[in-house]
């Protein structure tokens, strides 16, 4: 119950400094975590240790295949390139949180007739020969002034609008984040899957071929000893239906196993003709079926991406909500300019020729039609959408969890049959050999006895697969692992800095 208490209690701190964001909400399915799985073993219960689980199949050709799908693989490209955009995104929020400069210069020219506006005001002043004042006329104005200034404006982040869109969108990048690994989990359990079909395919075939050969030579005894009249023609047929039903096999298999190569290719980003190298002949998977230590369910809100990115989620729409409040109440903004500005351009370097502009100013909705209320609204229902995405999550992946274990429990168990059921067929492959050897049976009990053995060791590399299969999908559920990637960002963000900051 206390470790659940600490998974949980990121979601719980509450918001430092002001803020209109209503109090976090932890879903029901998160309070009411089971202590255990339903139905594990008890040593189940040990911590989950994922880093590089795939290891556990002890296939190097696994490992090295996984590895150029880490450094290659298109999708996990594309999955940082959108978390490297969130991370724009949460840079463009905490901008908000501070002042903006401008600077700027300018020059301009002017020249009005001198009885249009200040002069036609002053028209006095430029005198009138008709009246026979003396005075010289002026009858146009022309001036240049030069200028070069600072601006700055700046909105008080009073209501905390400013901080909670920061807060969102720095969930949003840790959302983002985890999705960045659910996707890496997605494409390496792809890739393992893929693997398996792929060596399962292969020996297929190798068996199949085996087969066919046997069948032949079936058929060309059953063929003599029907020139002998020994056996019915029935019989032959038999024999030759089987044979060629082992051998329209084989081109469906062929055909798989090339389907399976180019997925794979596409998944190290290569084209099919550049895989070969990183699949040298490969047996089967390395059957394990001693329990995986799946840890406590309260450990998938950290283990699992899509229930942590859920959880972030969520974070988000609680600070959207107190944003979208802060809209609602009045504003504060400051903004002004200081510089230099002459009639000609060196007056800009006289210190007297400065001058400075202030403008402070309070601003409040006063009617925009409900825009703003509304605004509250939908923010408020996308807060309860995520909360109820963050339950469905939790519960979601303990189903899978305990779904996949019992999965796993019941292909072990299936797998030791038909491990006794390979010794049982080599045993009678070998009692018909040693008969045939000392004349006590025909040769045709032998071969019969080869092919059964054969297709029961078929039988059992397509066991195998679905075994390891099971424990992949037992690892999936649990949340695989946080693989350390090159091309991964890391996050600005520790713990600490999240408290720091109000989450």
């Amino acid at each position: 119950m206390m470790r659940r208490l600490l998974y949980v209690a990121p979601l719980l701190l509450p918001t430092s400094g002001c803020s209109l964001a209503p109090d976090p909400v932890v879903p029901a399915p998160v309070v009411q975590m089971p202590e255990v799985f339903q139905g594990s073993p008890g040593d189940s219960w040990d911590v989950h240790e994922p880093l590089r689980w795939w290891t556990g199949f002890q296939d190097p050709t696994l490992d090295r295949l996984i590895d150029s799908v880490l450094a290659a693989n298109l999708d996990l490209v594309e999955a940082v390139a959108r978390v490297e955009e969130v991370r724009a995104q949460a840079g463009i929020a905490w901008a908000d949180l501070f002042p903006s400069l401008q600077a700027g210069s300018e020059a301009s020219y002017a020249s009005q007739p001198a009885n249009t506006g200040i002069g036609g005001a002053f028209r006095g002043l430029a005198g009138d020969s008709a009246s026979g004042g003396g005075r010289p006329s002026l009858d146009r104005f022309a001036f240049t002034t030069y200028s070069a200034s600072l601006g700055f404006s700046w909105e008080l982040d009073f209501w905390g609008r400013a901080r909670n869109e920061h807060r969102a969108a720095t969930a949003d990048l840790l959302a983002s984040t985890a999705d960045l690994h659910a996707a890496r989990l997605a494409v390496l359990s792809e890739t393992i899957s893929t693997y398996f079909e792929m060596v399962q395919l292969r020996r297929q075939v190798a068996l199949t071929a085996e087969i066919v050969s046997v069948l032949q030579e079936r058929e060309e005894l059953t063929e003599r000893r029907y020139d002998r009249g020994l056996v019915t023609s029935l019989e032959l047929y038999q024999v030759r239906l089987d044979l060629r039903s082992a051998q329209a096999t084989l081109p469906t298999l062929e055909a798989r196993l090339t389907d399976v190569r180019g997925r794979l290719a596409v998944l190290t980003g290569r084209h099919p003709g550049q895989i070969e190298p990183l699949l040298p002949e490969a047996g089967s998977p390395v059957p394990f079926v001693e329990p995986i230590g799946a840890g406590i369910p309260a450990d998938l809100l950290l283990q699992r991406p899509d229930v942590r990115a859920s959880a972030e989620r969520l974070q988000a729409a609680r600070y959207r909500v107190g944003a979208r409040k802060a809209q609602l109440l009045p504003s504060l903004s400051i903004s002004g300019s200081v510089g230099q500005q002459s009639g000609d351009v060196p007056g800009l370097f006289d210190a007297g020729q400065w001058f400075t502009n202030l403008l402070a100013g309070v601003s409040a909705p006063i009617f925009q039609a409900g825009r703003l209320r509304s605004n509250v609204e939908a923010a408020e229902a996308q807060h309860l959408q995520a909360a109820t995405a963050f339950g469905r999550a939790v519960l979601t992946s303990v189903a899978e969890v305990e779904s996949a274990l019992a999965a796993y429990r019941a292909q072990s168990e299936r797998h030791a049959f038909f491990e006794d059921q390979v010794e049982e067929a080599r045993s009678t492959t070998d009692l018909s050999a040693r008969r045939y050897a000392s004349g006590v049976a025909g040769y045709a009990d032998y071969l019969d006895a080869l092919r059964q053995l054969l297709s029961v060791r078929s039988s059992q590399a397509t066991v195998a697969t679905e075994l390891a299969l099971a424990r992949l999908s037992v690892h999936r559920a649990l949340g695989g692992g946080w693989t350390e990637d090159p091309r991964a960002p890391a996050l600005d963000l520790d713990p600490a800095d999240e408290v720091e900051q109000g989450r």
